[in-house]
């Protein structure tokens, strides 16, 4: 299974390039779920149908469609995760600090992390079901932060884990001076292998370091949109800057909206995102008729650009 993440600053059309691209796989014959992180969620809309959390088939295609409602998705990973932080940091009790973990729901973070646990889940259980998933994305900021996690992530379950095994030291300790030490009438684990919370932990890291891995390696690809003006110009510039800093794969970006392809300012902003980045291709997009129905159809073929081997900019 192979991912390509659409992602641009907003309104330069990385919703609609990202359906088109869905669309034009589907007609040759792959499986393809077309995902939307964005909040403004157009994927319904450039479709004409009505989606929500779960996947929806569009028409007898083998077109998949599904709008992440990041509330339920941050709603999701609290009930899934606040137990282990709960048992890991248990000792704190003692302080009365386990009740600050109420009101962790409202910290800046959560929505990050409710998008990378969607994608976690998306791509663990679709695996096998389809050829491409294509994600439409939020705007830069947030994007390059749901691709920052990963990592973060995987470094923050590490440091829970070696607290713990803190915790279950000082424990050992306890019971060899003591004795028989119980905790609520059960024997405490003291072995790595027997502590149901470190294997969640465990299991937690297996799951976000495949992210990270498949995010990093050869069956991803990021692909930015911008359009031929300076706000444009300047934002996927710091897009592009990310994505190289975060070592991820980028090979291919869409100058989209391009009414007069010969302009100087199409020339001014192509030169200068290849003077930066010169290993990078550009496939320009013709600016279409948004008062179509299907504007997710288009002229150009935009299939070949994920047939490639790619490289990572430099």
């Amino acid at each position: 299974m192979k991912t390509i993440f659409f992602t641009g600053k907003g309104g330069v059309g990385k919703s609609t390039l990202s359906s088109a691209v869905a669309w034009q796989l589907a007609e040759i014959g792959l499986r393809v779920l077309a995902v939307s992180f964005d909040p403004a969620h157009n994927l319904g809309d450039i479709y004409h149908v009505k989606l929500g959390h779960r996947k929806k088939q569009f028409g007898k295609t083998n077109l998949y469609l599904q709008e992440m409602d990041l509330e339920k998705s941050a709603a999701e990973y609290m009930k899934a995760n606040m137990s282990i932080l709960q048992e890991v940091y248990s000792y704190l009790t003692a302080f009365n600090m386990d009740s600050y973990f109420d009101i962790l729901k409202y910290s800046p973070g959560v929505e990050e992390f409710a998008a990378l646990t969607s994608m976690q889940k998306i791509l663990e259980e679709e695996e096998h079901n389809f050829d491409f998933i294509v994600f439409d994305t939020p705007p830069t900021g947030l994007t390059l932060r749901i691709l920052a996690l990963p990592r973060i992530t995987v470094a923050w379950i590490d440091r829970l884990i070696r607290i713990r095994r803190e915790i279950l030291e000082k424990r050992y300790t306890i019971h060899k001076l003591k004795g028989k030490y119980s905790e609520e009438g059960h024997k405490l684990a003291y072995k790595e292998s027997d502590d149901n919370v470190i294997k969640k932990l465990y299991v937690m890291r297996d799951r976000y370091k495949g992210v990270e891995t498949h995010i990093q390696g050869e069956d991803n690809r990021i692909c930015v949109v911008f359009n031929p003006d300076y706000l444009s110009l300047r934002e996927s510039e710091r897009l592009l800057d990310g994505i190289h800093e975060l070592q991820l794969p980028i090979d291919t970006i869409f100058h989209n909206k391009l009414a007069d392809p010969e302009s100087d300012a199409a020339r001014r902003v192509e030169d200068a995102m290849l003077k930066k980045y010169p290993r990078l291709r550009i496939e320009r997009v013709p600016l279409i008729d948004h008062t179509e129905p299907a504007c997710y159809i288009m002229d150009k073929d935009l299939t070949g650009v994920f047939t490639r081997s790619k490289t990572h900019a430099e």
